[in-house]
């Protein structure tokens, strides 16, 4: 069985169209105007137990709203879903025990309580066995770090320990699938690591699937193993991640250290950003010589010290899948 399975799901909004200047506000009270729109648009796609997918798309894509039917806040204009076999919005009180959720702008910490007080009540809204949660709580404590935080008030912690709270209270009932919304959102380059190292964590030990929604690419090309990219509410790519960096971004960026003042010659098909006695930059049109050719003709050539070589940001690579949607639409 899958862990999700969304066939032809839409969901259509009717909002109200209001009219310019003083008479047409007027108008508008007595005969309002209103239009439809389609935020999710016969969306398909399934999730296999354990797997890790990104669901990616600019604002307004329709990311949210898939998200909110799969967890049952919405029912679908038409189409079908389940999520461990559950009907969402049918069976959302029994889904709720083996699902959990983490947004990164919502709490679901009580602000003016410490995060143990919060653990406490969420053990009582799952029904957990006592000894049983003490076990857990104290496995993610130690796992995530929170320790000295337990018994500070939410309004008090910064950010980053925060949300590290979040997640761990989201996994106390061990939960099968976690929906993560922008769990790294506003947090520093060390505490976003973190999170995404506690994350494949639990996805390793416990098996747990991860569905997640971000627009930093550190968090889908470190993460995550899938992604499913949505535009205007439709599909328009799901592929692995390493598919998206062969076929949408053609080129590679080659870092050279030289152990002595050398010259790079030419090669076709590399172009050189950066030049200078003991450091070249090269960037690599695979289209037109593969990269292990050009880092082997350097290396024959050249005294290296090091070398690194840069996969393409994920920005860029769904820049290009837009760009390639529109060139086939047109």
């Amino acid at each position: 069985m899958s862990a999700i399975e969304v066939r032809d799901l839409s969901k259509r909004f009717t909002v109200r169209v209001p009219s310019a200047g003083a008479l047409g506000a007027l108008r508008d009270l007595v005969q309002p105007r209103a239009r439809d729109v389609t935020a999710v648009d016969r969306v398909s796609f399934t999730v296999a137990p354990g797997e890790i997918v990104a669901f990616l798309g600019p604002n307004g894509a329709g990311k949210s709203t898939t998200i909110k039917m799969l967890t049952g806040i919405l029912h679908p204009t038409s189409g079908h879903a389940t999520v461990l076999g559950y009907v969402p919005w049918r069976d959302r009180k029994r889904l709720a025990y083996r699902i959990a959720t983490v947004f990164g702008q919502r709490s679901q910490l009580w602000y003016h309580l410490p995060p143990a007080d919060t653990f406490d009540v969420l053990a009582r809204v799952y029904e957990l066995d006592r000894t049983e949660y003490r076990k857990r709580a104290g496995q993610l404590i130690e796992l995530f770090e929170i320790g000295p935080y337990l018994r500070t008030p939410v309004r008090r912690l910064s950010l980053g320990e925060r949300m590290r709270c979040e997640v761990a209270a989201a996994l106390l009932h061990r939960p099968d699938v976690i929906f993560l919304d922008e769990p790294t959102i506003g947090l520093d380059v060390v505490i976003r690591q973190r999170i995404r190292e506690l994350i494949r964590t639990m996805n390793r030990d416990e098996g747990t699937t991860i569905f997640l929604t971000s627009h930093d690419a550190g968090d889908v090309e470190q993460v995550c193993r899938r992604a499913i990219v949505v535009n205007h509410g439709q599909i328009v790519c799901d592929e692995p991640i390493a598919t998206l960096r062969r076929d949408y971004l053609r080129q590679r960026v080659i870092h050279l250290t030289f152990g002595e003042e050398t010259t790079v010659g030419p090669i076709d098909g590399v172009g050189v950003t950066r030049l200078d006695p003991l450091r070249t930059d090269l960037t690599v049109d695979l289209d037109a010589v593969p990269i292990d050719r050009v880092v082997a003709s350097v290396m024959a050539r050249h005294s290296v010290a090091d070398i690194a070589i840069d996969e393409p940001p994920m920005e860029e690579i769904i820049a290009r899948i837009y760009g390639r949607q529109k060139e086939v639409a047109a």
